[in-house]
């Protein structure tokens, strides 16, 4: 069977992206490994429009109960599998192989992602959810009145404390060198709060705690001491990488490997492919910009489709 488009990914993007595809009646296959976004990991989201405040589980289980009351005889849903590669036969259509089987469809919407860069220190895994977390938008009302940390010296961490500093006590930001990779007017204004602390030549170490975290510990590279900073909340924000590893050459990758797309169409660099969510080149990535580009792909790739 060749179907008219092929979403591959189960998070926020995919869904939103399933629904469409089914309401639009565009024959459908849907690929993902599972129905977990990046935001699984949190125990209160609370900028995911529509509810209060919810799990990251929670979520993960609305969108698959949503896209499966929708999907019919027209989405075909595969769970379980991951897409190993993509390939173009010709104008009008792709082959995508899974680690279980292959399909053929004209379209393809990329919505597979994209994982947190891990801190490896000794703790880091123990407490990760239990105090640990990456993601400062979802998790950082949870810490309201505490002394928190923020790890990384890029814009997403600058970003991150900067919003940690609305409702935390203090708010201590750790970079490993001198130089930080933030805009320079971010890191300005950001320094400026009197709630942030920004600390540079300074390495984590290890993660310390009882049931959560207590403290973390870091060395200054500088003085060459170890220091042990208490704090109940660490967020930590040194990058994500996209998952875009099946797709090789195929279309065009800015220099961290997410896919470049159009902003007005999601539209990749090859005819017939879009793609959408946080494996994209755009700007800011949450679940709901993720929603509403996958749904902007599917409106334009019904357009191709359809009115040719």
């Amino acid at each position: 069977m060749i179907y008219d488009l092929a979403i591959l990914g189960g998070g926020p993007a995919g869904v939103a992206a399933g629904v469409y595809a089914a309401r639009k009646q565009l024959s459908t296959v849907f690929i993902t490994k599972n129905w977990e976004g990046q935001s699984t990991v949190s125990e209160g989201i609370e900028n995911w429009i529509g509810e209060v405040k919810i799990s990251g589980l929670e979520l993960s289980q609305k969108l698959e109960k949503h896209l499966k009351a929708y999907a019919g005889e027209i989405v075909h849903i595969h769970e379980g599998e991951s897409v190993t590669a993509v390939k173009q036969e010709n104008e009008k259509l792709f082959t995508i192989t899974t680690d279980k089987d292959s399909y053929q469809a004209k379209t393809i919407l990329l919505t597979t992602g994209s994982h947190r860069r891990k801190l490896e220190i000794t703790g880091a895994a123990e407490y990760d959810n239990k105090g640990l977390t990456y993601c400062a938008s979802c998790d950082g009302p949870l810490y309201s009145g505490q002394d928190v940390a923020v790890i990384g010296g890029g814009n997403a961490a600058f970003e991150a404390a900067a919003q940690l500093a609305a409702y935390c006590r203090s708010v201590t930001l750790l970079n490993r060198s001198a130089n930080f990779r933030a805009d320079p007017g971010t890191i300005e204004t950001v320094s400026q709060n009197p709630k942030v602390h920004v600390v540079t030549m300074a390495v984590p170490k290890e993660v310390k705690g009882g049931k959560f975290v207590t403290n973390l510990i870091y060395t200054d590279t500088e003085k060459n001491q170890e220091v042990d900073l208490p704090v109940t909340g660490i967020f930590v924000e040194i990058g994500s990488l996209p998952n875009t590893s099946f797709l090789g050459n195929l279309v065009k990758l800015d220099p961290y490997n997410h896919v470049v797309t159009d902003a007005r169409t999601q539209r990749t660099s090859l005819s017939g492919i879009w793609a959408a969510g946080d494996i994209t080149d755009g700007l800011y990535h949450q679940n709901n910009i993720a929603a509403g580009d996958a749904v902007k792909a599917v409106e334009d790739i019904y357009l191709f489709l359809r009115a040719k």
